[in-house]
């Protein structure tokens, strides 16, 4: 009997070999599948006004409690890559429209979910993504043609879009207070008519522990969370001159470690007159400029401002603000129209920014300073969140955050579409219509893409205690009949025009989410294998080990 080599002869063989080399790729497949699917159950059951939210504990201790898609998944310690894509869909969602971060991971997984099943007859991969990828494209026309122009000037509509962002939250009960602060701080940084995007930096977010939600507030200046260093000077200012300044009002210090060894108290005392002297002179170069107010950006190498400092500038009646931080000069620049000085041999009148009134204020258990009546308002405004506690707060701040970018959807894309699972409904019945004037397998890909985009009105229904099949189908045929905007009003456990309801969205949220899901799935469906690479100390470790193991075996 003839020897088969490694190439060639044997052909039973030869085909068998072949078949079990398909058969790894397949099995990478339907992992990849199961691990995106089982991310996308995790946070299923946090989408819509009735979601659930999620606890999540830290290694450091931390608890975090919320139910926005990308922060669960953030906080989450995904270890399969495909999952980890899936993470990272949410955050590009979350950057894209800033809404829809458990929308989007939802319906990845039910594409995923349609893609095992086509997989499963037989259906080439590359086929499944090339059609997903068209039935994505055709999903944004019709939903082009579904939209309700939007003017800036509407402002009852863009409450109503940002109510609706706030409807799933946490602290959604506050969300007509929350509401106009979002509308009006993105309104107020931008010109409504020629704008085309807006600069979430302008729009600072200060956090403060103590009081309630309710005490939020817009302000158009700025507010420091530290209170002021007042050593007996002033902690009211009006018509201040604000300077910022970037070196420290403190002793010199050589760049290296060294020690000054005084031998008797006269040195000391002139030690100390030199100190004094050195400081004195900065003060009143600071005074001289006709600065009252001075903030001090935060050093890291040693104190921004000595106790004499203090002294000194509270005797000339200068109120003091410490620890600017890094970042946050730029938005204080362009908010008060001050430069920040780097040296005291620049500290002049012409970098100084002006306000009406500067004054420290009670907040809490603590103390802010606020900074109101600047020369020049409409390039920056500052949001003061107040909560009862910790995880209130950082979940008001996330909410808003929400609020903000779907309003700034609105801004980057004039159109608004109804919320409430009536979108995606009426995208799947027009896809399927758009299905059956296909032919072959494409006809396929699209029926299963058009049946996994009803995963949304299903989870809502499901997750406000409806039947979901039931409603489902009501939803279907309602829409079938002609009723573009109806959807599921989880509060009345009913199916009703939701646009009169006011449950409303930017296009951009679901338009980003379709497109961004589709983009996700095709590159799964496009791994067929997982190459594990190992770093250079692991391939040292095991050098290491194979020559041991090789002289144990010599020795033997």
């Amino acid at each position: 009997m003839p020897q088969v080599g490694a190439y060639g002869g044997g052909g039973d063989n030869v085909s068998r070999s072949e078949y079990k080399d398909k058969d790894k790729p397949t099995q990478i497949r339907y992992s990849n599948i199961t691990a995106g699917k089982a991310v996308a159950d995790a946070i299923r059951t946090s989408l819509g006004p009735r979601g659930m939210d999620k606890m999540i504990q830290a290694a450091n201790g931390d608890v975090t409690i919320t139910n926005d898609g990308a922060t669960i998944l953030k906080q989450m310690q995904v270890l399969h890559p495909a999952a980890k894509m899936l993470v990272e869909l949410s955050k590009a969602q979350d950057i894209e429209a800033g809404d829809g971060t458990t929308s989007v991971v939802v319906l990845a997984g039910s594409f995923l979910d349609a893609s095992a099943n086509l997989l499963a007859r037989g259906i080439h991969p590359t086929v499944i993504s090339e059609a997903f990828q068209r039935a994505a494209v055709k999903s944004t026309e019709i939903l082009e043609s579904m939209v309700t122009p939007l003017d800036l000037s509407d402002r009852e509509s863009l409450l109503k879009s940002a109510s609706t962002s706030l409807n799933s939250k946490v602290v959604s009960q506050y969300s007509s207070i929350l509401s106009p602060i979002a509308v009006d701080a993105v309104m107020k940084v931008i010109d409504p008519i020629t704008a085309k995007n807006v600069d979430l930096k302008d729009i600072k977010i200060v956090k403060k522990l103590g009081g309630t939600v309710e005490d939020t507030e817009l302000i158009e200046g700025l507010v420091f969370s530290s209170k002021t260093l007042s050593a007996g000077g002033p902690t009211k200012v009006e018509k201040a001159k604000v300077g910022l300044i970037q070196f420290c009002i403190s002793p010199p210090k050589t760049d290296m470690d060294n020690q000054v060894i005084v031998s008797d108290y006269t040195q000391m005392d002139r030690v100390l007159r030199e100190e004094r002297a050195y400081i004195l002179e900065i003060v009143k170069k600071i005074k001289k400029a006709g600065c009252n107010v001075l903030l001090i950006q935060k050093s890291i190498l040693r104190d921004a401002v000595s106790d004499l400092a203090l002294h000194f500038l509270a005797k000339m009646k200068i109120l003091v603000v410490k620890d600017v931080e890094r970042e946050d000069v730029e938005f204080v620049c362009k908010t008060l129209g001050c430069r920040p000085i780097a040296s005291v041999d620049h500290f002049l009148p012409e970098y100084l920014g002006t306000a009406e009134l500067v004054e420290e204020v009670q907040a809490g258990s603590g103390k802010i300073v606020k900074i109101t009546g600047i020369a020049n308002p409409g390039q920056t405004v500052t949001v003061l969140i107040r909560g009862s506690n910790k995880l209130v707060l950082e979940e008001a701040d996330r909410s808003l955050h929400d609020a903000l970018c779907v309003i700034r959807c609105l801004v980057k894309k004039r159109a608004l579409i109804a919320g409430g699972g009536a979108p995606e409904i009426e995208l799947s019945l027009k896809l399927m219509e758009y299905a059956n004037t296909l032919t072959g397998i494409e006809q396929y890909c699209f029926r299963a893409f058009a049946e996994a985009l009803e995963v949304i009105p299903f989870t809502l229904a499901e997750n406000a205690g409806l039947n979901p099949i039931a409603t489902v189908t009501e939803l279907r045929t309602r829409h079938a009949r002609g009723e573009r905007t109806a959807g599921i009003n989880v509060r009345k456990g009913a199916i009703t025009n939701i646009l009169e309801e006011s449950v409303v969205q930017p296009i951009l949220v679901t338009v980003s989410a379709i497109n961004l899901a589709a983009e996700t799935v095709r590159s799964i469906l496009k791994i067929d294998d997982i190459v594990t690479c190992l770093n250079l100390s692991d391939l040292y470790v095991q050098d290491k080990i194979n020559k041991a193991k090789n002289a144990i075996d010599e020795g033997s």
